[in-house]
């Protein structure tokens, strides 16, 4: 019940900060009307449960995300030096990566911030390891990627 009330604060005020009416109530009804509905879809569709609202993520997602955006810009410069270069020098290949965290919030989280990543794209995710797409060779870097894994599990696990 808890996850349930967290989902329909969250969901309020995302609403009222987008929206910005604060005084038309036919407005605030249409507000609360989607809030209850996308409410019920997410209890119905099983998104109310500890995958679907990853509270236990919330206190290391912050430091993480400061850390992928470094990640992202040393990433969109090997990407840019090879897009203006006279002769890139592209190696594409696919290689696998080891998949340390368990849950499925983690590996979704490890697989996006691989595909967000310029250069690289998640092309399947297994129990253990994911298949990844390089660009270049700088960008095939199986050493930070599994550093970037082990990053995520520390988020799943809380530490």
């Amino acid at each position: 019940m808890g996850r349930i009330l967290a989902l329909i604060v969250v969901l309020t005020a995302t609403w009222l900060l987008l929206s910005g009416y604060f005084d038309k109530p036919l407005l605030l009804a249409f507000g609360v009307g989607s809030v209850a509905l996308a409410t019920w879809l997410a209890v119905r569709a099983g998104m109310a449960d500890g995958d679907g609202l990853p509270g236990h993520i919330f206190p290391g997602i912050f430091g993480y995300m400061l850390w992928i955006t470094v990640e992202v810009g040393k990433a969109n410069l090997i990407v840019a030096r090879q897009a203006l270069a006279v002769e890139p020098k592209l190696s594409p290949k696919l290689f696998l990566v080891p998949n340390p965290p368990r849950t499925s919030v983690g590996k979704v989280i490890f697989g996006n911030s691989i595909t967000l990543t310029p250069g690289t794209v998640t092309v399947d995710l297994r129990e253990d390891e994911i298949l990844v797409h390089g660009l270049t060779e700088d960008l095939s870097d199986v050493a930070g990627l599994r550093d970037m894994g082990e990053r995520v599990a520390r988020i799943e696990r809380g530490s």
